[in-house]
C-alpha cells in the first residue's frame, strides 16, 4: 500500500461524519447538551457565509444546527467548528463566528470547537477575553473538544459511531495503531449500521489511520484470528478487503497525479534553464513546491517573463494563500 498520505479535506470529512451521526456525537462528547436537546427537532442550516472585512476573507461555517430545547418551544443554535491545525488566533475568531450567528438569528448559540490535529498536544484555550485595568469587558467561553488529549481506551465499550470514528484522532501511540484499527473495525461491525453509514465510518477511519504494508498484513491476520462470531468475522473480513482495494486504487490514482505534476515541474524548469541559464538554479526549490495548476500557468507565462526576478515576482503573486482551517481565501 502507498504509505504517503494524500491531501485531506479535513473540514469536509469531519462535517460529513458529524452531520451524519450528530445525535451520537452530542451523546458522546456533549452529554450535558444531550439532556436538553430535542433530537427530533434538528435543522441543519445551509452554508452560512460571512465576510471578515478586517482580513478581506470569507468565512464559511462548518456545522450549524438549529434545535429546540426538550419540552419547550424555544430554539437555539449549535455551532461546531473543526480546527485541523493549531492557531493562536482561533479563540478570537471563534468569538467572531459566535457573535455573527447570534446577531443574525437572535437566539442562543452553543459554540463548540473540535481540535482534531495531532500536534501540539498542549491544552488549548477554551475562552476569549477582553480586559482593562479597571474592568473585564468580555469573557467568552466555548466548548473545546481536544481529541489529541483524550484516551481512546475510554471509548472502547461505547457503542457510538461518532466516538468509534474519532477514536483514531485521540492519543494513539505508535505501538497501539494496529490495535486501535482492529477495535474500530470490531465496533463498526457491532453497530449494525446500514451499508452507506458503515462505508462512511470505514472511509473516515481508513483516511486518518493509514497502515503501511507490514502493519496491514498484521492487521489482516488479527482480523482473521479474532475471537468473534462467524457472522461478525465475515463482516470484518469484508470491510478489510474493501480497505485494501480502496488503498490500492487511491495509491494508483495518487501515483498518476504525482507523475503528471512532477513531469510538468521538470518541463517548466528546463524552459527556465534554457532561458536564464545557471541563474535558473535559484528557482528550483520553488518550482518543485508548485502544484499542478500553478505550474501549468507558469509554463504558459514563461516567455513573457524577462528575468529571474520577474519569475520570482510572479511566483510570489500566484502562490496559494495559506489560511486557517475554516477560513478560505476570498473567492
Amino acid at each position: 500500500m502507498d504509505e504517503k498520505a494524500p491531501t485531506i479535506d479535513h473540514d469536509r470529512l469531519f462535517k460529513e461524519l458529524i452531520t451524519t451521526f450528530f445525535v451520537a456525537f452530542v451523546e458522546a462528547f456533549l452529554p450535558e447538551v444531550a439532556l436538553y436537546l430535542d433530537a427530533d427537532s434538528l435543522d441543519f442550516l445551509d452554508k452560512e457565509v460571512f465576510t471578515d472585512v478586517t482580513e478581506g476573507r470569507k468565512y464559511e461555517s462548518d456545522i450549524v444546527v438549529r434545535a429546540r430545547f426538550r419540552g419547550e418551544d424555544v430554539f437555539f443554535l449549535i455551532l461546531i467548528e473543526n480546527q485541523s491545525k493549531a492557531s493562536s488566533d482561533f479563540p478570537r475568531r471563534m468569538f467572531t463566528y459566535f457573535a455573527r450567528f447570534h446577531e443574525k438569528f437572535g437566539i442562543p448559540v452553543y459554540p463548540v470547537a473540535i481540535f482534531s490535529y495531532d500536534e501540539p498536544q498542549r491544552e488549548e484555550t477554551d475562552h476569549y477575553e477582553i480586559n482593562f485595568p479597571d474592568r473585564d469587558v468580555l469573557k467568552f467561553q466555548f466548548r473545546a473538544i481536544q481529541l489529541n488529549r483524550l484516551d481512546w481506551r475510554d471509548y472502547l465499550k461505547v457503542p457510538n459511531p461518532a466516538a468509534t470514528a474519532l477514536m483514531i484522532k485521540m492519543q494513539v501511540s505508535p505501538e497501539d495503531r494496529l490495535r486501535v484499527r482492529v477495535e474500530c473495525l470490531r465496533l463498526i461491525v457491532t453497530l449494525k449500521l446500514d451499508p452507506a453509514r458503515t462505508r462512511l465510518l470505514a472511509g473516515f477511519i481508513g483516511t486518518y489511520l493509514r497502515l503501511n504494508t507490514a502493519e496491514f498484513e498484521r492487521f489482516r491476520t488479527e482480523v482473521e484470528s479474532s475471537n468473534t462470531s462467524p457472522e461478525s468475522k465475515k463482516e470484518m473480513i469484508t470491510l478489510t478487503n474493501e480497505w485494501i482495494e480502496a488503498g490500492i486504487a487511491q495509491g494508483i490514482e495518487q501515483g498518476i497525479e504525482q507523475g503528471i505534476e512532477q513531469g510538468t515541474q521538470r518541463t517548466v524548469f528546463r524552459l527556465l534553464a534554457r532561458k536564464f541559464g545557471v541563474a535558473a538554479d535559484t528557482l528550483r526549490p520553488k518550482i518543485e513546491a508548485l502544484s499542478l495548476l500553478p505550474c501549468e500557468a507558469l509554463a504558459d507565462k514563461i516567455f513573457e517573463l524577462d528575468s529571474v526576478a520577474a519569475v520570482l515576482q510572479w511566483l510570489a503573486l500566484n502562490e496559494p494563500e495559506q489560511t486557517d482551517a475554516g477560513v478560505p481565501p476570498p473567492s
